[in-house]
């Protein structure tokens, strides 16, 4: 069967894996025929390493607390495979530089891959991996009926010394490889992601939206339904979890972040939780939604509908005249909002462009978005001042026909509500960090540590190539430092290229029970609380932050949280990562299958990074492709920093230059897109780009 009529799925990838074909080899201990010492039976020489990548006649390995890779020529890695453990012995190679051998592996990576059913050129079924090599596998065993051109899930069951020698069992086939949506459920079952919910958890929400909002439970909270509170979100959503309120007065602003109160349905460690723990997020892609938790919770009783009653966990804020949070509360709520705003609609009003439809859906907020409009821009003005960084990042949005297939890609673009918004988030954010340090309470903090110095270096040689100063970058960086160089930049029209250098120079945020601040964000203090529907660790400080508000004492809640936190921050971290690199594959799927309908037409974008193989280039629309250096001419070679010259004529390619290219090709299956030059606006001389 294809693979679209078997939908119903209740079990991941990784659960079905555990049952496929066996290993003729056993995952630990030396190959079958490891080195001379080890069939001696004396212990192989080497440095413990992990293989990174395998292409066909070469690989690299990453030493073990290193942070730099290992050139390993293909006859020297004993047919190891990316993610095995291994043994490298280091020496000097023929040219001078570092190389190794591998001398054992130590632990072999047999975890199902992903991959199109392929004959090669001796007419034998194979599967060309996605990412796993660049060369095929030969199939010797299939669990399940394959076609040529099937986009399939393998597994390797037999080892040989060399990599020809590797044999591959079929394990799941999705039908045909062309089509972004089938690719797309390859990588989610890939990742191990599970897609829908068992019939236990499924019921147990079923049971707890139903019972609804005992009336006992309003009556011991603050309640909050005579104020004009609203939400504001995008025309399609359906998980509503935030909503606002706004006051102003002689002494500032009282502006309320009222959050659906998940924490209430959801007790730890019920089924519910531990189903949203092993999750850890909701995942997004083109049209589809892997949610955290199911409809009946997500949509249904926890979501902020307008016009019925929903229980809230609220942050209360007191902020200065000039836009400074003064003080906050939290509080346990009962809220009924008054209609779900949606910000093309919020748009339209602030502009001034009130139809009447408008004016009337809106009519009871009416006098709430002109003070929006004022605090947001306190509060941005704010956050530029202490050195937030202003990072600019596009985000597209695919437009699908009838069958699922992507005929067009536009960009997100971002309007005075959706900045609203953003604002308020963050200041709710920071307080929810300022409650939980002060109370001194187990948390979850989202913190954002200071670039890597190896990074900054990198940095630094960008800004200096292109005649930037970079006094600022020596000794500790601060935001400020990074939010000048961005500034000046864009006054020197480079804001594209430095952006994304510093872009790139960014630690990753993660979660951690300990309180080291956001770098990114300039702030001491900064957590999740905006998103339980969504994300784990905000129902996971919910569920803390409640006890503490009902008055548990710090105490008990660390005696009772602790590990539970130590282990939960890591897992969120983890799951968050999964959920960005699905949608990030996901989403190179989609643009291959829209730029696939205009192969051989022109476009106009920008560098967006050079290598050693060519460079790639970012169209307006999101879509990037890699120029081949064969592509752009003979003599062109990667400087090592952000370009690709012709020291011989002149000519570089730069990134953050605009260039004209062709679409040349675009597998769907593995997201790949590739462009050559067009005739136009291509390589600068180099004289000219001081």
């Amino acid at each position: 069967m294809e693979r679209n009529q078997k939908n119903a799925r209740k079990h991941s990838m990784a659960i079905r894996a555990k049952q496929s074909l066996p290993t003729t080899a056993p995952r630990r201990g030396p190959s079958p025929r490891g080195s001379a010492a080890s069939r001696l039976g004396a212990a192989p020489a080497g440095v413990p390493a992990r293989v990174v990548s395998v292409r066909e006649r070469f690989g690299f390995v990453r030493l073990d607390e290193a942070e730099t890779d290992l050139f390993v020529p293909g006859r020297q890695l004993m047919g190891a495979m990316p993610g095995d453990h291994v043994l490298v012995e280091i020496r000097t190679g023929r040219d001078g530089r570092e190389e190794g051998r591998v001398t054992q592996i130590t632990e072999r990576n047999d975890a199902p891959f992903a991959g199109t059913l392929i004959r090669d050129e001796y007419g034998r079924l194979a599967i060309q991996p996605d990412t796993l090599t660049s060369f095929p596998l030969l199939v010797s065993r299939q669990a399940v009926e394959a076609k040529v051109g099937d986009k399939v899930i393998g597994k390797i069951f037999s080892r040989g010394d060399r990599h020809d020698g590797h044999r591959a069992a079929i394990l799941e086939t999705y039908g045909s490889a062309n089509n972004a949506a089938t690719a797309c459920q390859v990588v989610v079952d890939i990742a191990g992601v599970p897609q829908e919910f068992s019939d236990e958890v499924l019921v147990e929400a079923d049971r707890v939206a139903a019972a609804g909002i005992p009336e006992a439970e309003i009556a011991r909270r603050l309640d909050l339904r005579d104020k004009p509170i609203f939400t504001i979100d995008g025309a399609d959503t359906r998980d509503i979890d935030d909503a606002v309120s706004i006051e102003k007065d002689a002494d500032g602003w009282m502006l309320g972040v009222h959050i659906a109160d998940v924490s209430y349905y959801v007790r730890h460690d019920s089924i519910l939780d531990l189903e949203a723990r092993e999750r850890g997020t909701s995942i997004y892609y083109a049209n589809k939604v892997i949610p955290m938790l199911p409809k009946a919770l997500s949509n249904g009783i926890c979501s902020l509908n307008p016009q019925e009653d929903r229980l809230a966990f609220s942050a209360l804020m007191r902020l200065t005249p000039d836009g400074i949070l003064k003080s906050w509360a939290f509080h346990k709520t009962v809220i009924r909002s008054r209609v779900q705003g949606v910000y093309g609609e919020i748009n339209r009003m602030i502009t001034g462009d009130r139809p009447p439809e408008l004016e009337e859906k809106y009519r009871e907020v009416l006098d709430a978005l002109p003070l929006m409009k004022e605090l947001a821009g306190l509060l941005r003005a704010r956050r530029m001042e202490r050195g937030s960084l202003d990072l600019e990042t596009t985000e597209p949005k695919f437009v699908l026909d009838e069958n699922g297939v992507c005929i067009d890609i536009k960009t997100r673009g971002e309007g005075l509500s959706e900045g609203f918004i953003e604002e308020f988030m963050l200041v709710a954010n920071q307080a929810a960090a300022c409650f939980a340090r002060e109370r001194k309470l187990p948390h979850v903090y989202r913190v954002h540590e200071n670039p890597p110095a190896d990074k900054l270096e990198r940095l630094k040689e960008v800004l200096e190539a292109i005649g930037m100063k970079t006094d600022a970058l020596d000794g500790v960086v601060d935001p400020h430092a990074l939010a000048g160089i961005l500034a000046t930049a864009r006054a020197r029209g480079l804001g594209t290229l430095v952006n994304f250098m510093i872009l790139r120079s960014m630690a990753k945020a993660r979660y951690q029970p300990e309180n080291i601040g956001h770098f990114g964000l300039a702030l001491r203090d900064y957590s999740q609380f905006t998103s339980p529907i969504r994300r784990y660790p905000d129902l996971m400080i919910h569920r803390i932050m409640s006890e503490s508000v009902e008055g548990a004492d710090s105490k008990a809640l660390h005696e009772r949280y602790d590990s539970f936190v130590e282990e939960a921050s890591a897992s969120s971290s983890e799951a968050e990562l999964r959920a960005m690199n699905i949608e990030r594959d996901c989403d190179d799927r989609y643009k291959a299958e829209y730029i696939s309908q205009h192969l051989g037409e022109r476009y106009t974008g920008i560098i967006s990074s050079a290598t050693n193989f060519g460079i790639y280039v970012s169209l307006d629309n999101t879509v990037d492709g890699l120029i081949r250096l064969n592509e752009l001419g003979e003599g062109f070679a990667f400087d090592g920093a952000i370009s690709v010259l012709n020291p011989t004529i002149g000519m570089r390619y730069r990134v953050g230059d605009p260039l004209d290219i062709l679409v040349t090709a675009a597998d769907i299956s593995t997201g790949r897109v590739s462009f050559a030059p067009a005739r136009g606006r291509a390589a600068q001389p180099e004289q000219d780009r001081a």
